[in-house]
C-alpha cells in the first residue's frame, strides 16, 4: 500500500490526529505513541531547523531532505506543508515530483502570494483563484501515484471573509484538489459552517496561540473534519523545556536535580533500535549475538 493509499484509508475509518514532527527522532516517538500519521510543518522546519521565520525562506531541496529523513525514520504516512509550491504551476510540478519521491503521502499547497506569511498572522495576501487552480491542476498531473493526496489550503478567511474561503474551496475541488484545509477560522461556528458548505475531507489546524479556538478531536469529528493537525506543538514544548533546563543549570551549576525529567539513555537507545544496529554489525563480521562465531 502506498503512503497516499494508507492515509486515505485512515480518514475513511474516522477522524485522525496528526502531530507535527520537528525531526526524525520525534517522528519515531509519534509512531511509538500510537498516532496514525504525522505532519511536516513549514513553520516548524523554518524555525526548528533553520532558525528562520515562516515567510517562505527554505528551499524545495531542504523540504525534500526533511521529508526523506522523516519518512525513513518510521512507517507513518506524512503530510507535507509545501507552502505556495515554490513558484507557479510548472514549479509546483517539480515540487510534487520531488516530495512524492521523498515519500510524502500528502502535499499541501496554499493560496497565498509569495512571500507567504504564517497563516495566523495579519498582512497576508492571496493569489487569484484561477492561479491557484492552475497550481492544483499541475500538482495532480505531476503525481506518479494517483493516491498521493493533494491538499488545497485557503487563507481567505484571514484576508477577505468566510464566504470567499468557501467559494475558493469549491473551485479548488473542481480543479482537482482531494482535500481542503481552511486556515485560521475564528470560531466553532465557522468550522461548522465551512464543513456544511464544502463536501470533501477537511483539515483542521489546531495550532496554539493562533486565531482558531482549540477544539477537541471529538468536537471536530462531530463537525465533519477528517484530519486534525498539531503542527508546532512538539517543537514548542521541547523548546520551552530546553529553556527551563538551561536556566536551572545556569543557577545550580548542574542538571543533577532534573534527571527525572530527562529521557534516559536506555529509553533513547530503545527509540533508536540501537540493539538492532549492534546485531547487524556483529552479523557482518560473522559473529553471533554473544560475539561468538556462528556454528
Amino acid at each position: 500500500m502506498s503512503p497516499g493509499q494508507q492515509l486515505r484509508e485512515l480518514v475513511e475509518e474516522g477522524t485522525i490526529q496528526v502531530p507535527g514532527a520537528p525531526n526524525a527522532l520525534a517522528a519515531r516517538l509519534i509512531e511509538r505513541a500510537g498516532y496514525d500519521a504525522m505532519y511536516l510543518s513549514g513553520a516548524a522546519l523554518s524555525a526548528g531547523v533553520l532558525a528562520l521565520p515562516d515567510v517562505g525562506l527554505f528551499t524545495l531541496t531542504e523540504l525534500a531532505q526533511q521529508t526523506t529523513w522523516l519518512t525513513r525514520s518510521c512507517g507513518l504516512p506524512l503530510i507535507v506543508d509545501a507552502d505556495t509550491g515554490f513558484g507557479e504551476a510548472l514549479n509546483v510540478e517539480r515540487t510534487v515530483i520531488e516530495l512524492e519521491a521523498a515519500g510524502a503521502a500528502a502535499i499541501q499547497l496554499e493560496d497565498q502570494q509569495f512571500p507567504k506569511r504564517c497563516g495566523h498572522l495579519s498582512g497576508k495576501s492571496l493569489i487569484e483563484p484561477e492561479a491557484m487552480c492552475a497550481k492544483l491542476r499541475a500538482a495532480t498531473g505531476a503525481r506518479n501515484d494517483p493516491s498521493l493526496v493533494i491538499i488545497a489550503r485557503t487563507d481567505a478567511r484571514g484576508v477577505s471573509n468566510l464566504a470567499d474561503a468557501i467559494e475558493r474551496a469549491k473551485r479548488y475541488l473542481d480543479a482537482g484538489a482531494d482535500w481542503i484545509f481552511p486556515e485560521a477560522l475564528e470560531s466553532k461556528d465557522e468550522f461548522a459552517e465551512f464543513a456544511r458548505a464544502v463536501e470533501a475531507p477537511l483539515v483542521a489546524n489546531m495550532t496554539e496561540f493562533g486565531k482558531s479556538p482549540l477544539l477537541t478531536l471529538e468536537e471536530l469529528a462531530e463537525l465533519g473534519y477528517a484530519v486534525v493537525l498539531y503542527p508546532v506543538t512538539l517543537l514548542r514544548v521541547a523548546m520551552k523545556a530546553m529553556e527551563s533546563v538551561l536556566n536551572v543549570m545556569a543557577v545550580d551549576g548542574t542538571q543533577a536535580d532534573l534527571l527525572d525529567l530527562l529521557q534516559t539513555r536506555d529509553e533513547l537507545y530503545d527509540l533508536l533500535d540501537y540493539k538492532l544496529f549492534e546485531e547487524r554489525d556483529r552479523a557482518h563480521f560473522g559473529l553471533g549475538k554473544r560475539g561468538q562465531g556462528n556454528q
